[in-house]
């Protein structure tokens, strides 16, 4: 028997090493290698039993509907009971999905998931009166019952956060018809998904080598890359041409959004969209706006890229159908999972002793489902939603450098959720988006400044410096632009002027030219790119989501500027962030961590490194010409 065993893992090995690990089983891979459930539940039946129990004590809670004014003692119960039952329910929602994550063609498992999510609206539904309850039960005798019961201390933030959207918060029935109307409000998002993914035609090209291609949202992503560059002129400008041709059905559809945001904006007494959507975790209207101009100031930094691109692909105007080619040729870094994780534990140790300490305790406890299985759930994701036990992470190994970043990643939120966790109570422990990316992003440049550090040859360190380019520009300046069209589009509606799929594709086609220097020579924006907005769905699915990935980057590489250039106190300061969950709103956070979200400083840092890049980048570049 043990020889059999013996055997059975020497094949595994052989597998994964061959990047064959798709094939297996789950129960063919070796148990170090996926997460450990057993923390969390014995078994399923423990699983049900919980539920059960769950259920129960849901319906009980309605027992402080219409009470929780009496007294301090009952509002401390009802708040104590509450974030009880949220937190047993999201350890019991965690091991759900991820469970059924495991092996998607497991219908057990799957209705293990379902029970979950149906067990979370009735728990909704449940105890939708607590907000507006509060709110009726009024500042004052909240106050009170604060200096009365001590205890209560521990929901302040949470009921003050309540109170201070007071003025924006309507009688029961006013919200019910705004909830209701969501109905309706969500169509366009429908709308877009049914058109682009099913019934919208797609355009086919034959490419340079006779290749028929239909030009589909995944092979427009693969093919605008191709080394050829009439192959890429022909891909971009037949995929953005197909959309004009339904400008004005797409554009109707978004400009129904856009009226349905400001529908709920201007009946929650906002000002605007923007104003509505940054409030719910208090972020000034001013953080938007000084990222438009911090970016617009810093546009020659990109427009310095651009050139540096048009140098090192050797032609004599760059157009915007070259920007998604690789500046160098893609290098090949091979890493298994022991080697991944000896890496990463060198790059995170600007982190301190702490941090590494308690990553090292993520790869020996098996807080990591590392290998793909048949039936397993694709790409990665983090869940630290079981407060009293670790984070886990979902990845999908495949022994190449791609695996090691991604997990760099996942690992930054994943400390991000232990750190909350371990030094805040559950109430206060959830963390928001605004900087949910940032302790993730650190994490990834730090892994290119170690990487560009360590590497041996000229190649693999443009190959590094390149892509981080890349990143940058992707990142920071595209999705800056995409947030700027955002505003502009809804300040149009919110001043009642018309906004028809012409008016759409001339706004976006100013801004894009205005970034990518058209009128200066630097990048020539052809007139069929004025209808890439009608391709991007995050306009029609979110309402001013996008400018997060820009704020979270900035900050990153401001925040692992700070932690190269000052050590230990910008580490010491950083962990405001790591270890604040939501104990303040995320401007708060991250002015405590050592930046002024409305100052340039953050944005300086950034520029400065990207520039650095570049000065690395020419100067190898010099010296192999020379």
């Amino acid at each position: 028997m043990k020889a059999k065993v013996f055997l059975t893992l020497i094949m595994v090995f052989a597998m994964l090493q061959n990047g064959k690990s798709q094939t297996l089983e789950r129960n063919e891979a070796p148990d170090k290698y996926k997460w450990d459930n057993s923390i969390l539940y014995k078994s399923v039946e423990d699983w049900e039993k919980e539920h059960d129990r769950l259920e129960t004590e849901i319906e009980k809670f309605s027992q402080y509907k219409g009470a929780l004014g009496k007294s301090a003692d009952v509002l401390y119960s009802a708040l104590r009971t509450y974030f009880d039952l949220l937190k047993d329910y999201y350890k019991l929602s965690d091991y759900a999905f991820r469970v059924a994550d495991e092996d998607l063609r497991i219908s057990s498992n799957q209705a293990l998931n379902q029970k979950a999510t149906t067990l979370g609206t009735k728990f909704s539904e449940v105890t939708s009166f607590v907000n507006p309850e509060i709110l009726k039960v009024g500042r004052e005798k909240i106050e009170r019952f604060l200096y009365e019961k001590k205890e209560l201390d521990e929901f302040r933030f949470y009921l003050m956060d309540i109170l201070r959207l007071e003025d924006h918060t309507l009688s029961e029935n006013e919200e019910a018809i705004l909830a209701s109307a969501g109905l309706m409000t969500s169509t366009p998002g429908e709308v877009y998904s049914i058109f682009d993914n099913a019934e919208k035609p797609n355009a086919v090209v034959i490419l340079s080598t006779g290749e028929e291609v239909e030009l589909t949202s995944a092979n427009y992503t693969k093919y605008r890359t191709v080394e050829n560059r009439a192959d890429r002129q022909l891909v971009m400008q037949s995929t953005f041409e197909n959309y004009k041709k339904f400008r004005n059905t797409i554009g109707a559809n978004l400009v129904g959004k856009l009226k349905a945001d400001y529908f709920y904006a201007k009946n929650r007494k906002y000002n605007s969209v923007l104003e509505s959507s940054l409030n719910v975790n208090n972020i000034p209207v001013s953080v938007y706006e000084t990222l438009i101009e911090q970016i617009h100031k810093n546009l020659p930094t990109l427009h310095r890229f651009l050139e540096l691109k048009r140098r090192m692909l050797g032609v004599d105007t760059l157009h915007y159908y070259d920007l998604y080619t690789p500046l160098v040729k893609s290098v090949e870094f091979k890493y298994d999972v022991e080697e991944g994780q000896k890496l990463l534990l060198d790059v995170f140790k600007p982190l301190g002793e702490e941090y590494v300490n308690t990553v090292k305790k993520a790869f020996e406890e098996r807080w990591i489902d590392f290998i793909p299985n048949k039936g397993k759930r694709s790409g990665a994701y983090s869940s630290g939603a079981a407060y009293d036990f670790h984070p886990y992470i979902l990845m999908n190994w495949t022994d190449d450098y791609e695996s090691v970043s991604t997990l760099a990643h996942e690992l930054g939120h994943t400390m991000h959720s232990y750190f909350s966790n371990k030094h805040q109570p559950f109430v206060n422990a959830q963390y928001s988006i605004f900087v949910a990316e940032i302790a993730s992003t650190i994490n990834e440049t730090l892994l290119n400044n170690y990487m560009v550090s360590n590497v041996k040859s000229d190649e693999e360190k443009l190959y590094l410096l390149g892509s981080y380019l890349d990143l940058l520009r992707t990142t920071i300046f595209r999705q800056t632009s995409f947030a700027e069209f955002e505003w502009e589009i809804h300040k149009r509606v919110e001043n009642g002027e018309p906004l028809t799929g012409d008016d759409l594709s001339n706004i976006y086609y100013d801004i894009v030219k205005k970034y990518y220097g058209d009128d200066k020579g630097v990048c020539v924006v052809d007139p069929y790119v004025a209808y890439e907005w009608a391709y991007i769905p995050h306009f029609v699915h979110y309402t001013y989501y996008v400018y997060q990935y820009s704020t979270s980057l900035i900050y990153a590489t401001a925040f692992a500027e700070k932690i190269v250039n000052e050590g230990q106190p910008a580490v010491d300061k950083f962990y405001h962030i790591l270890k604040g969950g939501s104990s303040e709103y995320p401007i708060d956070l991250i002015k405590k961590a050592g930046i002024d979200p409305l100052s340039s400083e953050a944005f300086d840092l950034t520029m400065a490194k990207m520039n650095k890049v570049m000065d690395m980048m020419e100067e190898i570049l010099e010296r192999r010409q020379n």
